[in-house]
């Protein structure tokens, strides 16, 4: 993969609530984001001298994960508590487009791109844990992840991918033609064809990984994929994931039980179409900790995390 170049921070904004996990930017450079308590904010002026300001604009009820804006003002939610979720930002309107498939309730939703007909591409990062013991997925090595699709009008999403190793980010291709995937649990970014002769089939994107990818980001279709790698490798952790599927099992009820405090690492890459690592930028003794999404606001990255109470601003890479 190259060596990393290092991730510069610029300042951390604190935005009134916890666990800003997923972080996009709408075309005025304001970022959106969901917070633990089930509130949607925007944020404004994050790269000035002056206070950021920051905007309630819907609460969802819910825990809020990965974010996509519409092309009509609109917000799509992957809500981990409620499902997939339809945000009207001037009035605050939220209505829950799915929240169940073939009959299973869905847990865990995580994250969701929408093509320009309007289909819903989205994420559930586990079958079997839920948000708060996420840790119980990645130790014992589940496999439970999907990807789903939500066709425009319909209210029963359809199972595109099972057997994912905790899905979690989406981006489309360039030209639409593929998504990009990140599994978590497997280090590894996964590519599934929309079009052609491959469609409906997934492959290898990105492998080995030198970190968790969790959300992805893309500003625009000829600009650069960002992921966020949310932790860095564990051997012991991959070593555990080669075990048997009991002993696995014992360990995530060991893990979903003992405290977790995340690793002082910070680290971003960004790919092109071909799975070409751009940029990979790292810090190793970050005072802002598990990054699970960034995006990009003119010279500067947003860091969003699950575990920290604000979002951090970053110096942006000269493009390549």
């Amino acid at each position: 993969m190259g060596r990393s170049t290092a991730l510069v921070p610029v300042r951390h904004v604190g935005i009134g609530g916890r666990g800003p996990e997923d972080v996009v930017a709408d075309a005025h450079g304001r970022v959106l984001t969901g917070v633990e308590d089930g509130r949607i904010l925007r944020l404004d002026g994050l790269a000035g001298p002056a206070p950021a300001r920051v905007e309630v604009l819907a609460e969802t009820g819910g825990r809020p994960l990965g974010l996509e804006l519409l092309p009509d003002g609109a917000l799509l939610v992957c809500d981990a508590e409620r499902g997939l979720l339809r945000v009207d930002l001037d009035d605050g309107t939220v209505r829950i487009l799915a929240d169940s498939v073939a009959g299973e309730r869905l847990r865990f939703c995580s994250n969701v791109v929408c093509g320009p007909d309007g289909t819903a591409y989205f994420t559930v990062s586990s079958r079997r844990y839920p948000l708060g013991q996420w840790i119980g997925d990645l130790v014992e090595h589940t496999g439970t992840g999907r990807l789903l699709r939500l066709a425009p009008g319909s209210a029963k999403p359809e199972v595109l991918l099972e057997g994912l190793q905790f899905a979690n980010g989406l981006a489309f291709g360039g030209d639409g033609s593929f998504l990009v995937l990140a599994e978590t649990g497997a280090c590894r970014l996964t590519r599934y064809r929309l079009t052609g002769p491959r469609a409906g089939h997934p492959e290898p994107f990105v492998e080995h990984l030198p970190g968790m990818p969790d959300n992805i980001w893309r500003g625009g279709a000829d600009g650069p994929i960002w992921v966020a790698l949310a932790g860095p490798r564990v051997p012991p952790l991959d070593l555990l994931h080669r075990a048997a599927p009991a002993v696995r099992r014992t360990a995530a009820g060991l893990a979903v039980r003992a405290p977790f405090r995340p690793t002082g690492a910070a680290g971003v890459l960004a790919v092109d179409d071909d799975g070409r690592v751009l940029h990979h930028l790292t810090r190793r003794r970050s005072g802002f900790r598990m990054v699970t999404s960034v995006c990009q606001v003119g010279g500067h990255l947003i860091l969003g995390s699950l575990w920290e109470r604000g979002v951090a601003v970053c110096e942006a890479p000269a493009g390549r």
